[in-house]
């Protein structure tokens, strides 16, 4: 028999300045997109009663089973730099917790649910676009085995929202380890609330660092912990072409997953220097700055938990700053490790001897930019070369320009120097180098199609795609290349 989820709730049990308890807006004619199944069965929820009348009452936000606690978290954040000392959910509800079948905690949230306290001036809804996207692009990322959100459902509602027209309503049902944000420590320091950010670490230690409790200082090491997550997930994003977009305090979770995928994409040709956000008008959030991005607000972290390192000032600082200065080796070892996996090689060696894989990788990254080789197909390409002609796949990514022919030449030599096997090295690049990414022009043809036709049938078709990005199926070949000129997108917007 189909059964209600059962929530068990924590961050709610907090005090009242953590968040505001509130129901979702009613919407008029509730209709389910999308299920994902696979997710619910992680979580331990029943398909069936999600995809009943109940179900979809509550993933609308129409009606909530008794043991849902729906709360609008409260956080502060650095928007480009700029303080704004609150901020908050403005238009999501946190329904309340799961233990998934792994015997975790999750995080049930409505996206698109309506005003809360902290909407400053907006409506609080969500118009279908954005939640599309979100919706195609976090589970792309969970398909590429990168730490993210993930959606759980989209639904229609019957409403019309207006942004700069009148655009159809939807709901994303989100999912994550949690939602407390880099932000939502700054919130209580910039309050000088030392009791609310010991409650608030004391709750980040047991839900996602517990060995930190046993450490001769937790707080250090959360903060050390959090610097490792973030560190890695850098290099998982820089390894696949990914531009968050709006790298805010506010947007930075303290688990360590990607969230808030407003005017996020994936890069076609390879440049450092690419920004896709319509907000971003300096560049701030471009992939080439996304490490030292996210190192300046580990810092803000940092000074926002320095009341909880130490007694003395002068102590917690000097514990704050060793900690932060050590992001830049993290991320360089998660990075290199990344960049050895996408090349086939069993480690990366830096300068060593008569091996310099700085040297390689520098000149490989160099040549993809000189030449605007798409980043993604530029892999493949490799990962096609370093497999015996027998073997390969026949995937349509095009020949490297006559420019690589010497880089070519150092990268095979290296190869068979290294420790793995042919066999090894290619299935080591196979899954390091998706074939298939969310292309910006993929995405926004389904979103169009369903905004303006009510045709979800390439957004379906664009999930059924993503969820084996490694594996090359040729009915789906034409999904692997890059746009065409008149195809190319070159501004991705936030939709709220």
């Amino acid at each position: 028999m189909a059964a209600a989820p059962v929530f068990n709730n924590s961050y709610a049990k907090l005090p009242a300045q953590f968040h505001h308890r509130q129901q979702a807006d009613s919407v008029p004619a509730p209709a389910l997109i999308r299920l994902n199944e696979t997710l619910a069965t992680e979580l331990g929820l029943d398909s069936a009663w999600l995809q009943s009348a109940d179900g979809i009452a509550m993933l609308s936000g129409n009606a909530l089973p008794d043991s849902a606690d729906p709360i609008a978290t409260v956080y502060a954040g650095y928007q480009f730099g700029s303080w704004n000392p609150q901020l908050g959910d403005g238009r999501a509800l946190l329904i309340g917790e799961v233990i998934g079948a792994n015997g975790a905690r999750y995080d049930v949230q409505l996206k698109g649910s309506g005003r809360t306290p902290y909407s400053r001036g907006g409506d609080g809804k969500s118009p279908l676009g954005p939640v599309l996207r979100e919706y195609l692009i976090s589970e792309a990322m969970a398909a590429l085995n990168i730490p993210t959100s993930r959606a759980l459902a989209a639904v229609s509602t019957g409403e019309t929202v207006y942004r700069d027209s009148a655009l159809p309503g939807a709901i994303l049902t989100r999912v994550a380890s949690s939602h407390i944000r880099v932000g939502t420590a700054q919130f209580f320091a910039a309050k000088q609330d030392s009791e609310a950010l010991r409650l608030l670490s004391e709750h980040v230690i047991a839900r996602h660092y517990p060995e930190a409790a046993n450490a001769d200082n937790p707080i250090l090491a959360m903060l050390e912990g959090i610097i490792q997550r973030q560190a890695e997930l850098i290099a998982h994003w820089q390894g696949v072409g990914f531009i968050h977009g709006v790298m805010n305090t506010d947007n930075m979770l303290l688990c360590g997953e990607t969230v808030d995928y407003g005017p996020c994409a994936f890069m076609d040709s390879y440049d450092p220097a690419t920004v896709f956000s319509s907000i971003d008008h300096g560049g701030r959030y471009a992939y080439g700055n996304q490490p030292s991005i996210a190192h300046w607000n580990l810092a803000g972290l940092a000074q926002a938990l320095l009341p909880l390192l130490a007694d003395d000032q002068d102590k917690a600082v000097e514990l704050a700053q060793t900690a932060v200065n050590g992001f830049p080796a993290r991320f360089i070892s998660a990075y290199q490790n990344t960049l050895a996996r996408k090349l086939g090689l069993s480690e990366y060696r830096g300068n060593v001897g008569d091996c310099d894989d700085d040297a390689l990788v520098k000149d490989l990254l160099e040549l993809m930019a000189q030449e605007r080789q798409d980043f993604t197909l530029c892999f493949l390409r490799l990962t096609e070369l370093a497999t015996p002609l027998s073997d390969r796949r026949g995937l349509p990514a095009p020949e490297l320009p006559g420019s690589f022919s010497e880089w070519l030449t150092r990268w095979e030599q290296r190869r068979a120097d290294d420790a793995l096997s042919e066999p090894e090295s290619v299935a080591m690049m196979r899954a390091a180098n998706p074939v298939f990414i969310p292309r910006n022009h993929r995405v926004e043809q389904a979103i169009e199609s369903a905004v303006n036709h009510n045709d979800f049938s390439g957004f379906h078709q664009l999930m059924d795609v993503l969820a084996k990005p490694c594996d090359f199926r040729e009915e789906f070949a034409d999904f692997l290349m890059p746009p065409g000129n008149s195809d190319k997108v070159f501004q991705t917007f936030c939709g709220t």
